[in-house]
């Protein structure tokens, strides 16, 4: 009886018997954004922790099979879907309708010779897929598939629809996304090989430039919530989801989770044309595969997070809970959940069907002089409209300061451009004419630099001059062709 009283008032209450929040933040009067100190809502994760070992041990399992069951439903989907997009048939011969393709495929590539060439460090080259690989199952424990305070029976043993949850969460995610950027980058060094080393290279640059505007966009959701708990943060989704509130950081997290997974177009580390295959090129075998393997599942990561922050979570899309109250009880949540991140799935896929390849120097002026500045500049707003909220200004005077101060950077902006037009155009006018460029003089043709121009091309004779030189006009070879030739000279 006791158990059952304290179970009920941590559904209803928070920690300290403080009931729940209405919303991200709670102020001096009760509503949200009230006057007075802002109160950081407090984390209620007194239900987590409480389960048997063997009930951890299936929770944990699960994680892993779904993960598993859903890279291999993504293989198949997007070969499926991509070759619908070029009228392509597709995969269709390993059982119905082509689904098993995926799993012929992994034990196709478990029967393959395992090659380690003879250069390579043998342990860091063999530990690398590991490492790769390892991480991006890791970050799937604290991300909910349902409600914390609706708990469902599993052998008789009432459980929260998630592994585990923390005060940091979202920080434990970074952290975890983070540390599989060493098993690229050691599997480009251990290969002792060119290429695989810049492909290792590339990757790296590339995850750490595109995580530093995916930490900005969290932190637009932090302000929201109140909170780093996955499970928080869904909950501060009840009345509207991230994406409608936060529609910037959205966007921008939707780009930087390409550009993390090294997929289509941002798939720089494993551009086939100068790079050969990127860092996994003298890989083979079971280490190829976990390499795939990894992409897959960080893929299936990235999306889930992308539920969990902006999409309300594991709740029920907008016309479904308004007329059906049961839609947020029992097991309907993950179903709603695997419904949002298969959906972010197919975006990864049209992209990839529909995008071509970036060239490297564009990928990262798009990580660092635009995701980057957005991201922070935007960051900043947020945080000044929290803050005009907690000292309880109306929404119109919140509209009419922001609107202000856009139009006066606007403003600054477009002086600044002014003015370096009319100075670049100043420079160029005293710049000196380019020199002369000659395209054979390497011996072979090669195409101009910025600010070299090809000789002009002489011009053909006219079609009459032709003409006449055929007939036996007065160029022709047969007649004096001058004075000294008319001379007998």
């Amino acid at each position: 009886m006791a158990a059952d009283e304290l179970r009920r008032r941590r559904r209803h209450h928070g920690h300290r018997g403080a009931p729940r929040r209405a919303g991200p933040y709670r102020g001096g009067d009760g509503r949200d954004g009230g006057g007075g100190m802002t109160v950081l809502a407090l984390e209620d994760l007194s239900m987590f922790g409480r389960d048997p070992w063997w009930l951890v041990l299936i929770k944990a399992v699960f994680c892993f099979a779904f993960l598993m069951v859903t890279v291999l439903f993504s293989i198949v989907w997007e070969r499926k879907v991509v070759a619908w997009m070029q009228l392509r048939i597709g995969p269709n011969r390993h059982g119905p309708w082509g689904m098993l393709q995926s799993l012929a495929d992994g034990i196709k590539l478990m029967l393959k010779e395992d090659v380690i060439v003879k250069r390579a460090d043998k342990i860091v080259y063999v530990l690398a897929p590991v490492v790769a690989a390892i991480p991006a199952f890791m970050a799937i424990a604290v991300i909910p598939f349902g409600p914390s305070g609706n708990e469902v029976s599993i052998f008789g043993q009432r459980t929260t629809m998630q592994l585990t949850d923390l005060p940091i969460a979202m920080l434990y995610i970074l952290a975890i996304a983070s540390v599989g950027i060493y098993g690229i980058v050691l599997a480009g060094w251990s290969s002792g090989s060119t290429y695989p080393l810049l492909g290792g290279l590339r990757s790296c640059a590339q995850m750490i430039s595109y995580e530093i505007a995916m930490g900005a966009a969290f932190a637009s959701v932090f302000l929201y919530s109140g909170s780093m708990s996955t499970s928080a943060i869904v909950e501060a989704q009840a009345d509207r989801w991230f994406i409608i509130l936060l529609p910037v950081s959205f966007i921008i997290y939707v780009v930087t989770m390409v550009g993390e997974t090294n997929r289509a177009p941002f798939d720089m580390p494993e551009s086939e044309g100068d790079l050969v295959g990127g860092f996994n090129t003298e890989y083979s075998s079971i280490k190829f595969a976990m390499f795939m393997l990894a992409e897959y599942v960080n893929m299936v990561t990235v999306s889930a997070v992308s539920v969990t922050l902006f999409l309300g979570g594991w709740r029920a899309p907008y016309p479904i809970s308004t007329f059906w109250e049961g839609a947020n009880h029992g097991w309907w949540p993950m179903l709603w959940f695997v419904l949002k991140v298969q959906l972010l799935l197919f975006f990864f896929i049209w992209l990839r069907g529909t995008l071509p390849r970036v060239r490297y120097d564009q990928l990262m002026k798009l990580g660092w002089k635009v995701l980057i500045p957005v991201s922070v500049v935007w960051l900043m707003l947020v945080a000044t409209v929290r803050a005009l909220r907690n000292e309880n200004y109306d929404f119109q005077q919140i509209v009419l300061y922001v609107g202000g101060a856009v139009i006066a950077v606007l403003l600054l902006s477009f002086v600044a451009d002014m003015f370096r037009g009319r100075k670049e155009k100043a420079d160029e006018a005293a710049e000196a004419p380019p020199a002369a460029f000659d395209p054979m003089a390497g011996g072979f043709p090669v195409p101009p630099l910025p600010g070299q121009e090809l000789p002009p091309v002489p011009r053909r004779r006219p079609r009459r001059e032709r003409e006449l030189i055929v007939s036996g006009g007065p160029n022709d070879s047969d007649g004096p062709r001058d004075g000294k030739e008319a001379d007998g000279v």
